[in-house]
């Protein structure tokens, strides 16, 4: 790699972990499987935060190309080779996707300006999207997360799905979580978990069932860990 040359030309590679992240593989290029050969001076990123899984094995992720909008890239082998969906979904910027019960793909996006998050859902795999604003999450433009906490399919209560971003329309402040059981269409519970200044926020769920939240706060000084259970965040009303 020439970075005289290629001033400005962005690779992604990937690493992979055996042992929960104390030793690393040779990261290994994967740009010319997840990206088009016209996007090599394209300023492109993947989101930071977490993919996911779908029930049949699927890897999926998200990659912004600032030119050609968001795009799914993904993996059917576990990592071993990845492909891109050649769709570009817009609005959108940094992005989440999680994978619905009846199988659909949805994305919430960050949208420059919008004062809002966006939707996009897909039933043909990300082939083609449905796009909608979505009121009830206001954002001020800054990358989030969401991901599944429960599913009835397998075998819970109730469909439950947590999403946590900078619950304000124009500043990155006030950390807020939001629970919806009805797989994204309401958000009936919001629960504020910082309100000062904070910014990037990445859920996960521990075997316990207890939520963890890892966010930048005050003016990306501090990245600040919180765990919670589910009780707390709904006052004990999910039941």
């Amino acid at each position: 790699m020439d970075l005289n040359a290629e001033k400005d030309v962005y690779y992604l590679k990937v690493v992979s972990s055996l042992d929960n992240g104390k030793t690393w593989s040779t990261p290994v290029d994967i740009t010319s499987q997840i990206t088009k050969p016209d996007w090599q001076s394209d300023f492109k990123f993947i989101i930071s935060g977490r993919g996911i899984m779908t029930s049949s094995g699927k890897l999926l992720h998200t990659i912004v190309n600032l030119e050609k909008g968001l795009h799914v890239f993904g993996s059917d082998d576990h990592g071993k080779t990845w492909f891109l969906i050649d769709t570009s979904i817009q609005p959108a910027d940094e992005s989440k996707i999680v994978e619905l019960t009846d199988g659909t793909w949805m994305i919430n996006s960050r949208v420059q300006g919008a004062g809002m998050r966006y939707v996009h859902t897909s039933i043909d795999e990300g082939q083609t999207w449905k796009t909608t604003p979505d009121p009830s999450l206001v954002d001020p433009a800054c990358n989030a997360s969401i991901l599944r906490y429960s599913s009835v399919k397998e075998g819970a209560d109730k469909n439950r799905l947590l999403f946590s971003n900078a619950n304000s329309i124009d500043s990155r402040e006030n950390l807020t979580v939001s629970l919806s059981y009805d797989e994204g269409k309401s958000w009936p519970v919001q629960k504020t978990i910082y309100s000062g200044s904070a910014a990037y926020s990445s859920l996960s769920v521990l075997p316990n069932g207890e939520v963890v939240l890892f966010f930048e706060a005050n003016d990306y000084q501090d990245n600040l860990f919180v765990r919670f259970t589910l009780e707390w965040l709904t006052d004990g009303r999910d039941k």
